[in-house]
Formats: C-alpha cells, structure tokens, sequence
C-alpha cells in the first residue's frame, strides 16, 4: 500500500499569471487581468462563478491563481494597489490633456 502512496510526484507549480508588455499581470494565456479575477472573488464570487464570467479561463488556472492571491494576499494586494494608482492618474492626465466636459460640449453643439 505504500508504494501505491509514493507513486504520486508532488511538485511545486508556477501560478499561471503573466506579465504582458505594459506590466500588467494577466491570467493564463489570456488577457484577463488579475485585478479583475482578485476583484470578482473578494465579491464573493467562487472559482465556478468567475469561470463563467471570463468564460476563457480554464477552471485549474482560476483556482491556482486563487490560491496565489491568498498564499501572497499583501504583495497581491500591494500590486493592486499600485494598479489602481497608476490608473487614477491616467485619468487624471487624460482629463487634463482633454477635459470631457468640453468634448460633450463640442458634441452637443455638433
């Protein structure tokens, strides 16, 4: 009966997220990001629930990212963080080079 039991090769996995071009982590080879699955699961959401939403993740993918999140939660959520900031700042220079209200405005009067 031992035998049977050591038969089984336990080794460490990689989670299955990667960096695209722009440093944004994605989850694996597709272009859902991990703030989007994190999001979704910090909701309440299940691996299930999230599979049916980005229905172009595979399910081992979705619970191995899962399990990174929650292995790593504060350098996770350190990056989400700093996701966050870069995008509020984005908006923020995208307003400034181009202010919306003034392009409603030119749209309305068009």
């Amino acid at each position: 009966m031992t035998a049977a039991l050591t038969s089984l090769t336990l080794e460490p996995q990689a989670p299955p997220l990667h960096r695209d071009a722009s440093g944004v982590i994605r989850v694996g080879r597709t272009r859902v990001t991990l703030e989007s699955v994190v999001s979704l699961f910090d909701q309440g959401a299940s691996a299930e629930e999230i599979g049916l939403r980005y229905d172009v993740l595979e399910l081992p993918d979705i619970y191995a990212t899962l399990s990174y999140v929650l292995s790593h939660r504060d350098a996770v959520q350190g990056y989400l963080d700093r996701a966050r900031q870069r995008s509020a700042e984005a908006r923020c220079d995208a307003e400034r080079r181009s202010p919306s209200a003034e392009i409603r405005k030119r749209l309305n009067h068009t």
